[in-house]
């Protein structure tokens, strides 16, 4: 058995929630994904190091602070700081302060498991509301209206707690990055970020009495997504798509991105899809809030078809900022002309502050971005 698959099955018996147990919503510690693939972990602390099984929680080791602890993977087990373990992982605590990995300070524990391949991962392990406040402060300005700091804590919480229920039996809850949420660590006492996740400790938002993924985006464009039009799988909300005059004053609202056709030719060949030389790109469908949900590009070779979403993949987030775009060809070029940054599904943020900045409540920008769903705590 890899040892990844190992280091599941024992978070599985240690008694972790099932993802049928969804519905009884837990604010128990989460687990996020910090780094995987690693050859090296260097873990920061002002105070004296305790090093931990993280199966059973016994003591391997401290190791006396202030200083940087380095671990490596082995032939058979973890090298830390000179010190080989046949163990397949190591939690480090300290009793005061916070760890430190790069530049950042974070809560809670920091565990390093080696997987099957020889590397390492990150994990750290930190309440609740210490998560919702660093990923509010990696999601938004501390600059941005009270009002819409907290809704996008109640979002990032009822997101994180929707997925500790779905990934209990696995390694980690969520990933530190847009695959989940972004995270910057912990939150500085007295942050905006901090206090919008105590001025809603504990609320959710439900549909039919089930916490659900909160997805969310920068910029709606004027208009968001219905859910299920881009994603699918059980618990996703069925929530229509919302008119959005509130994301107007975003930067992303409305872009023009150019991209040579021998450019564009290539990313896709690169992605599996090779229709030789392109010489135009038609959209055959869109969803109902108009985005490109699919389009056919026309090569010297033929023609494929293929879904907005996967499109925009192939060019690149960055240069597709949403689905929501039209195109022509000029002068050897195709020219996308799109509105919005985002799937565009749940909260626009940029329309959380717009929201925020006309006197709307979080339970109002919340109830707008999300309606049928219901503002709860937790049980």
């Amino acid at each position: 058995m890899r040892a990844r698959a190992r280091a599941h099955l024992l978070l599985a018996l240690l008694g972790l929630f099932t993802w049928a147990q969804a519905s009884a919503k837990t604010a128990g510690p989460i687990r996020v994904a910090l780094g995987e693939g690693l050859r090296v972990v260097e873990v920061g602390a002002a105070d004296q190091v305790e090093v931990l099984d993280p199966r059973n929680r016994r003591p391997f080791f401290a190791v006396a602070g202030p200083r940087v602890v380095r671990i490596a993977p082995t032939a058979s087990g973890l090298d830390i700081d000179g010190r080989h373990l046949a163990v397949p992982a190591v939690r480090l605590e300290v009793k005061r302060g916070p760890l430190r990995v790069g530049s950042r300070d974070y809560p809670g524990a920091l565990e390093v498991w080696r997987s099957g391949d020889g590397t390492l991962s990150l994990v750290n392990e930190l309440g609740l509301e210490d998560y919702v406040a660093g990923t509010v402060r990696a999601e938004a300005s501390d600059k941005w209206p009270p009002e819409a700091l907290r809704a996008i804590a109640v979002v990032a919480r009822t997101y994180a707690v929707f997925n500790q229920a779905k990934n209990a039996g696995k390694l980690f809850h969520v990933v530190a990055g847009n695959q989940d949420q972004n995270f910057t660590g912990r939150a500085p006492d007295g942050s905006p970020s901090g206090e919008a996740a105590r001025a809603t400790a504990g609320l959710v938002l439900t549909w039919q009495g089930r916490v659900f993924p909160t997805f969310y985006h920068s910029d709606s464009g004027g208009v968001t997504e219905p859910a299920q039009a881009i994603f699918s799988g059980e618990g996703v909300a069925p929530l229509p798509g919302v008119r959005d005059e509130f994301s107007v004053d975003s930067p992303n609202y409305s872009w023009v991105a150019t991209l040579p056709l021998g450019v564009l030719t290539e990313r896709l060949r690169q992605g599996g899809i090779d229709v030789g030389d392109v010489r135009g790109v038609t959209v055959i469908e869109r969803t109902p809030s108009l985005r490109v949900s699919r389009l056919q590009v026309e090569g010297s070779r033929g023609t494929a078809t293929i879904k907005g979403t996967d499109f925009r993949r192939l060019v690149g987030y960055d240069i597709l900022r949403s689905t929501l775009w039209v195109a022509s060809l000029q002068d050897g070029a195709v020219r996308f002309e799109g509105r919005g940054w985002g799937h565009g599904v749940g909260l626009s943020q940029f329309g959380a502050k717009g929201m925020a900045e006309r006197g709307y409540g979080y339970a109002q920008i919340l109830a707008h971005y999300y309606p049928g769903a219901v503002l709860e705590p937790l049980k």
